[in-house]
């Protein structure tokens, strides 16, 4: 094995602990990287692969990347889901005896991003751990290092409301235990879009322990403990700007699984995962970033408690009322920039004189802020104009000591307004005259010479000179003038004069420029004191843009103020927020939907496109809305509180898990009758459809019965399957209605109108039309039709169930014995079903094998015991 250098020993020494980053090796003005490093940096970055020591048997991959642009760089590895340890040198290389010290400063990582251009200012960026106890239940730790937000959240009630609760959430990064179950890291992987790091250590070190000091169980502080641990062993500096932990009650928001929060379209779109076209699109009318955060995460947790929510009305309902001064109060709330992650940068020392001018920009408007929200009526508005408080010593600092605009470098002077340092002050005169005796200087050098080309120049090598073209050089007097440098065409000399100066003017500048930069540590530091007054003002102006904004998105849609009742929803002339926003104005068609104790749940029946699936998304974002405080797209709506929402809308194979849409189907109708209580609210779309009509329709009814006689939620159904609307006799709490179509001219027109009753028709073949298949095929499939149509007719009707059992309709893949023989030998019959199960292979089965063998022996046992 070939022998590595001493520089790259220590590389090697230094990677072996950032196994799972990339090494940025500084070495001069570059970051470098080698061996396996090199190769994937230099395809995921499209950069040059080069060689170290190309001569030798076996050279070094290797590449690299300018230091001062390095960090467009690192955004783009973080993004891909990778970590960057940045390595520097921590000696002096003219002292240093060897090879120069190097250390890793910072890590890094997806969910512990602090710069800026690297952040969404409109969503969090979170990291979150997760630690198992042996009771089974689950603590997830959320933090987000550039606001200082600390959430605990524990779950009691399996694994799958863990995967559920990290996919709610803009997850970055999950710190968990080596010692997960494999099989639960795997699931982290598929379900969870998040880079998944590790540790061990969860015991809360002392300096960290104030932030929990409202939490009284330890498996909250334990989960805490992993999540700090990690973050403060990756960045390696203060953490002052943390926040106290937050305990999530879950019990006390509404409850949205990922399958709900994904068929809503609550925060992006299924098809794009963007924003445009999701609820947030519609409701984003804040100006701030803060503000824009919180409204996202008010959207994730809708609210359970009836008086929190009528606060928030309350305010929403001031702001829509007094548009004169909510425009006014928009145009103050622009100037304020991300006081949130300013604060956040503050403490972590990447914070620029820019940035602080922000802060007093920020800070400035605030009192203006304050008197605009007391001019309103509203107790609830005065009160947030009362919580609007601040350290305005803070202001008076700022406004004295930063330049108006001060450069993005801090270590180059021109941060500090004349008059705050008098020191400071001393040095910028010198430094001021000496370079108006400089400009006087070449006027007399000028007129003494009678040479109108001399200049007097500086540059950082030979400092200050005076340059005379070589065609004037016969006009100087001997002896006075000291040759420089010499170039093409010109001739640099100094004076003695000069020389003096030039001293006196480069050390008041040199100590100038670190005077600058040791006051504006100082002014940083004295800052960190007043982080968590500015992390609450945050939150207040954040909250304030948020409802704000509720108040300006329903006055532009014509939104109403919902009430809320125990037992009764009714909405009159309710709309789709999203729909309507892309359709042509006036075209969206309302509706009606009323659910209460008599009548609980909705069959729907209609063809496709008619907008039943609209109809039923549309009652789920209206309740969202209502449950985070905003006003809803109707005309008047009593809506109920709900605790939890479950929906099966749109089929989508999850080919990753090895899962078809039928399963898929299953599973999310499953997690909802499993979970839903009479306070809950679920809409099902075509249940049974992947599977054959009489499988799918027997499904259907058995879910639509349970839901009805052991659940008692709030239920939208819809179905193509027509037979089930004769439940409405049958099942005291469920109406039959429909969405109205016509034909006409041998055209279906859809009327997008909800009606009472069963729908007449499916328009399938209509629909097929519509999307333009080939004319013989639509003939053939009306032909086909008709006689199916004149089949049934002549048929005994019997209800689907019983077609179910009987095995009518549907072929079998297995021979069957005759029902005759079947009841001449039910002993031998029996036996063979139980000889068969023996013969089962369950565990080489797929989900969906097991279901149609289960089924295929469940036919045969109805039959005989028929």
């Amino acid at each position: 094995m070939a022998k590595h250098t001493p520089m790259m020993e220590q590389y090697l020494k230094i990677k072996a602990q950032y196994k799972d980053a990339f090494l940025f090796f500084r070495l001069g003005d570059f970051y470098e990287m080698f061996f396996e490093d090199a190769v994937t940096a230099a395809r995921e970055l499209e950069i040059t692969l080069t060689k170290r020591d190309p001569g030798q048997k076996e050279p070094i991959p290797m590449c690299g990347v300018p230091y001062h642009s390095a960090e467009n760089y690192i955004k783009m590895l973080i993004n891909k889901g990778y970590k960057v340890a940045i390595c520097e040198q921590v000696e002096d290389p003219k002292t240093a005896k060897g090879v120069v010290k190097r250390e890793v400063i910072q890590l890094i990582t997806p969910g512990t991003v602090m710069e800026q251009n690297m952040l969404d200012d409109g969503e969090n960026n979170y990291i979150a751990s997760l630690t198992h106890f042996e009771d089974g239940s689950y603590v997830i730790a959320y933090n987000d290092l550039s606001t200082g937000e600390n959430r605990l959240a524990l779950i009691k009630n399996g694994w799958n409301a863990v995967i559920h609760e990290l996919y709610n959430q803009p997850i970055k990064e999950v710190v968990i235990s080596q010692d997960l179950p494999e099989e639960l890291q795997n699931s982290l992987k598929e379900k969870v879009d998040a880079t998944l790091s590790f540790q061990s250590d969860t015991d809360l070190h002392e300096d960290y322990r104030h932030l929990c000091g409202n939490v009284d169980d330890q498996r909250l502080v334990e989960g805490f403990g992993r999540l700090i641990n990690y973050i403060q062993e990756t960045q390696k500096r203060s953490l002052d700007h943390l926040q106290q932990a937050e305990v999530i009650e879950l019990d006390h928001f509404l409850s949205l699984d990922m399958f709900s929060k994904r068929n809503l379209e609550l925060t992006e779109t299924i098809m794009k995962k963007g924003k445009q076209g999701s609820l947030l699109w519609v409701l984003d009318k804040t100006v701030t970033a803060m503000g824009s955060r919180m409204l996202k995460k008010w959207l994730e947790r809708p609210l359970l408690d009836k008086a929190s929510i009528e606060r928030r009305q309350e305010v929403v309902e001031g702001f829509y009322r007094n548009f004169m001064d909510r425009d006014s109060l928009r145009e103050i709330l622009k100037s304020v920039y991300d006081l949130e992650r300013l604060a956040g940068r503050v403490a972590f020392g990447n914070v620029n004189a820019k940035d602080l001018v922000q802060v007093r920009k920020s800070l400035q408007k605030i009192p203006e802020l304050r008197e605009t929200l007391r001019q309103f009526e509203q107790k609830e508005i005065r009160e947030l104009a009362e919580n609007l408080v601040f350290p305005e010593h803070l202001v008076e600092l700022l406004e004295n000591s930063l330049a108006e605009d001060p450069p993005v470098s801090i270590k180059e002077g021109a941060l500090i307004k004349d008059g705050y340092n008098q020191q400071l002050d001393i040095y910028r005169d010198a430094s001021r005259n000496g370079k108006q005796w400089i400009a006087e200087l070449e006027k007399k050098e000028k007129e003494e010479t009678n040479i109108r080309s001399l200049k007097v120049g500086y540059n950082r090598v030979f400092g200050y000179y005076i340059e005379v073209t070589k065609a004037n050089l016969h006009l100087l007097p001997e002896g006075r003038y000291e040759r420089k440098q010499t170039l093409t065409n010109a001739e640099r000399y100094i004076t003695p004069e000069l020389k003096e100066k030039e001293q006196l003017i480069l050390e008041a500048e040199e100590k100038s420029v670190e005077l600058e930069y040791q006051l504006f540590l100082e002014i940083r530091e004295q800052m960190k004191r007043h982080i968590p007054a500015l992390q609450s003002l945050a939150e207040t102006v954040s909250a304030i843009d948020v409802l704000q904004s509720f108040a300006t998105v329903s006055e532009e849609n014509n939104y109403t103020r919902p009430v809320f009742s125990d037992q009764r929803l009714s909405i009159i002339q309710g709309r789709h927020p999203v729909v309507e926003q892309v359709m042509k104005e006036g075209s969206f068609v309302p509706n009606d939907v009323t659910l209460d104790n008599e009548t609980n749940m909705l069959l729907i029946t209609g063809p496709n496109m008619s907008g039943k699936s609209t109809y039923m998304r549309q009652l789920a974002l209206t309740a969202i809305m209502g449950q985070i405080g905003c006003f809803v797209p109707c005309e008047q709506a009593e809506l109920i509180i709900f605790d939890q929402i479950f929906t099966r809308i749109g089929a989508a194979d999850d080919l990753v898990s090895g899962q078809s849409t039928f399963m898929v189907e299953m599973l999310e109708a499953n997690h909802a009758v499993a979970n839903a209580t009479e306070r809950s609210l679920i809409l099902l779309d075509e249940i049974g459809r992947g599977t054959s009509t009489y499988d799918g329709m027997a499904l259907a009814q058995a879910i639509v019965e349970y839901i009805h006689d052991h659940i008692g939620a709030k239920t939208l159904f819809s179905t193509h399957y027509h037979e089930l609307t004769s439940l409405e006799q049958s099942l005291a709490g469920l109406k039959n209605i429909h969405v109205r179509a016509e034909e006409f001219e041998g055209n279906v027109v859809f009327l997008h109108q909800i009606q009472d009753g069963a729908a007449d028709e499916s328009y399938g073949i209509h629909v097929a039309k519509l999307a333009d298949l080939p004319e013989s095929l639509i003939n053939r499939a009306s032909d086909i039709l008709k006689q199916l149509e004149t089949s049934s007719s002549d048929a005994v009707s019997t209800p689907p169930i019983q077609e179910l059992e009987q095995g009518t309709g549907q072929l079998s893949f297995f021979e069957e014995q005759s029902s005759t023989a079947v009841r001449q030998r039910p002993e031998r019959y029996e036996q063979k079903i139980i000889e068969e199960l023996k013969e089962m292979e369950l565990y080489d089965m797929t989900p969906m094998d097991a279901m149609n063998y289960l089924h295929k022996l469940h036919k045969k046992a109805k039959k005989q015991s028929d």
